[in-house]
């Protein structure tokens, strides 16, 4: 099943900002609820970031760098989301600030923006957020953010790879990245993002492939 970016944009506008009632009891676990509702803003920023890159590598004729920031958008959505809900379980409030600022530089800068925080991610706030999480045992906190740093760390070597060619090789980054067949698979339930989809089930939360979503190649 194809997601298209219209539906795609739709349904990532409800899950990262529409507003959903919740407890008024202290939270259960203050750790784990202050560091999910810092990586639910995270994820929220990040997820407006690559939108609008993609928009502007849509202005710019990047077709598949279009695509490949729209993947990134879909599968952050999906963390939002799944932290959103922990946060509910845990009676905890969410508080959504406004609408934060992006800010957009030509397809290179934001490509080179867009990897150095995948890769902080990877490399820090991640593992960081699960340890200090860990000793409150809240399972379903811990599963959700264990799941969202594998999904990150998939394309660890990729991202390596594209980091090193978004300064002067930028061009024959580019070039290699626009004649590159390529289609996004995304987990609708843990957000793993894949080149191909899987045989039986997600590697990450395993979920049945039928989990998987290909998002739409832009026009």
């Amino acid at each position: 099943m194809l997601v298209n970016r219209r539906d795609f944009l739709l349904f990532s506008s409800l899950v990262v900002f529409q507003r959903v009632p919740f407890a008024n009891a202290q939270p259960r676990h203050p750790e784990t609820t202050f560091g999910l509702q810092r990586a639910y803003q995270g994820e929220i920023q990040a997820h407006l970031n690559y939108l609008a890159y993609a928009e502007k590598a849509k202005s710019e004729n990047h077709v598949n760098m279009t695509y490949f920031f729209f993947s990134l958008a879909a599968s952050e959505a999906i963390h939002a989301r799944n932290f959103k809900q922990i946060l509910f379980d845990l009676g905890a409030e969410v508080k959504d600030s406004p609408r934060p600022e992006v800010k957009i530089l030509s397809t290179q800068g934001n490509l080179k923006a867009a990897l150095d925080f995948e890769l902080e991610d990877i490399e820090r706030r991640y593992p960081e957020l699960l340890e200090k999480i860990k000793p409150e045992k809240n399972e379903a906190a811990i599963r959700n953010v264990r799941n969202a740093w594998e999904s990150e760390k998939q394309h660890r070597d990729l991202i390596h790879q594209m980091q090193r060619g978004t300064g002067l090789f930028f061009g024959m980054l580019a070039k290699k990245i626009e004649t590159t067949p390529v289609r996004s698979f995304v987990c609708q339930v843990c957000g793993s993002t894949l080149f191909e989809l899987p045989k039986d089930a997600c590697p990450i939360c395993n979920s049945p492939s039928s989990s998987y979503k290909e998002l739409e190649k832009p026009k």
